[in-house]
């Protein structure tokens, strides 16, 4: 007997799903897949040490209140050395401890030194580091202090190095989607209803083959300051992270900051942890909302470039004008400071006039450009390389790679104060940045964004309108 195989005509709904599915499958199946590597190193200490970011604390912590982070996400192509990116828990560290980190992972795993970058989350409870902000505390740090600090710094170096290396090693195929949502709460701690930036680039990490979220990376252009007190902390940043870890189950969230050093959080509090988690929980639910839409996927092979400018300082005083500072300064900060110039001629050394100044930008393809400014760097920038560039392809980042001075604009330096140039003696400088280094700094970025992310010049001159009333940030922030 004969097996008599009948067609089988399936119902007109079945044939609209089919219909339906069909690009959505074809779809993904075009997506581009790289390699990406994720991972999650804690960076607590075990022991008290002196928090960064805030003067007047001048004791060694006191406990623990949310544990702190380096993570790591590597991303390559067809066999090609990854880019890697670092966010760090911490105020910031150095250009030298950058390079070190680099030079370890050039050695192990062959990356070129364009490739990696490393991001603050600038958190003012997390410790001390070697070279940041050395004369926040206006006065000499004690022995047993510095030991820890020594200690310290030496671990983060060994953590930051071992996130790198995970996260290179782990690679597996993914997709890569990124889009840019709204968060409302930083506000501008100059200038009441001065410029802010209030976007929330956010990248996606998905399987390749499950579709589920293997990371997420955001950043957001405000100090991380909500906290005070002598606990250590991630602070919003921090809680961000973890609420986002929560909401995709196995996955790892970073955090950046984007250009908001003249940005605060409209609410802060010395030691109410609730505040801090409010406001992590309203990017997480951003990045929630972002998730359940079709972002733009990433294309193209990513492309990094590097490179540093001297922005150089206004006139170096004088031996004999520090002498005079050092006596009769305003403020202890600036005596202090002037006293560490001066021992450092006396050792014979040239006191700096210029700043060694990192930007580094990672391109993939025509579908996104990154750009990653060193220092603490204001909103102004952010503002106009957005207004020049390609703002929909555009993802703009500050404390980058090196925590070497707060980077204002020509605008701010004008106003002067804190932010302004008030600020330079916490970060060991015998003066301030001179004129003319927010063009220097955008015409770098230029050179180094390629060529389809750029859009016509705006004529005119950018500028943003200068509010009367001004609040000054605490002298004690850096």
């Amino acid at each position: 007997m004969k097996n008599i195989m009948k067609a089988v005509v399936p119902p007109a709904s079945l044939t609209l799903l089919v219909a339906l599915t069909l690009p959505m499958v074809s779809a993904i199946a075009q997506e581009k897949h790289y390699q990406v590597g994720l991972s999650k190193v804690d960076v607590t200490p075990e022991y008290p040490i002196r928090l960064n970011g805030f003067g007047f604390r001048r004791e060694e912590s006191e406990g623990v209140s949310q544990s702190i982070f380096a993570k790591a996400l590597a991303i390559s192509e067809d066999g090609q050395s990854p880019v890697v990116t670092v966010t760090v828990d911490n105020l910031g560290l150095r250009w030298r401890q950058t390079e070190a980190i680099a030079a370890r992972l050039k050695e192990s795993h062959q990356l070129p030194r364009e490739n990696f970058v490393l991001t603050f989350t600038h958190t003012h409870c997390a410790p001390k580091v070697n070279g940041s902000s050395d004369n926040i505390f206006s006065e000499a740090i004690p022995q047993d202090h510095q030991q820890h600090i020594d200690q310290y710094t030496e671990e983060l170096l060994d953590r930051i190095t071992a996130a790198a290396r995970q996260a290179i090693d782990n690679r597996r195929a993914s997709t890569l989607h990124w889009g840019v949502g709204n968060v409302g709460f930083a506000k501008n701690r100059r200038t009441a209803g001065g410029p802010v930036d209030h976007d929330l680039p956010t990248l996606l990490v998905r399987d390749a083959q499950t579709r589920q979220i293997r990371g997420v990376y955001v950043s957001y252009a405000c100090h991380c300051v909500t906290l005070r007190f002598n606990r250590i902390s991630g602070d919003w940043a921090g809680y961000a992270a973890d609420l986002i870890e929560r909401q995709f189950p196995g996955s790892i969230a970073m955090v950046s900051i984007g250009t908001g050093s003249d940005q605060n959080p409209s609410e802060v509090s010395p030691d109410d942890v609730s505040v801090a988690q409010r406001q992590g929980n309203e990017i997480a639910a951003e990045v929630k909302r972002l998730s359940s839409l079709e972002l733009k996927p990433l294309e193209g092979s990513p492309l990094a470039k590097l490179n540093t400018i001297d922005l150089p300082l206004k006139e170096v005083p004088s031996r004999e004008q520090l002498a005079e500072i050092e006596k009769n300064g305003s403020r202890a900060t600036d005596r202090y400071n002037a006293t560490t110039q001066i021992a450092r001629l006396d050792r014979g050394e040239a006191l700096p006039s210029r700043i060694e100044y990192a930007i580094q930008t990672i391109a993939f393809g025509e579908s996104l450009c990154m750009t990653f400014l060193a220092g603490e760097v204001c909103a102004d920038y952010g503002l106009r390389l957005k207004s020049e560039l390609d703002r929909d392809r555009l993802w703009v980042h500050g404390y980058s790679n090196d925590f070497c001075c707060y980077i204002p604009s020509e605008r701010l330096l004008k106003e002067g104060g804190y932010g302004g140039g008030g600020e330079i003696p916490y970060f060991a400088l015998p003066s301030t940045l001179a004129e003319g280094l927010e063009q220097r700094i955008v015409d770098e970025v230029h050179r180094q964004v390629p060529e389809p992310f750029k859009t016509p010049k705006l004529s005119g001159t950018f500028g943003i309108a200068t509010v009367a009333r001004r609040i000054d940030a605490r002298d004690e922030d850096a």
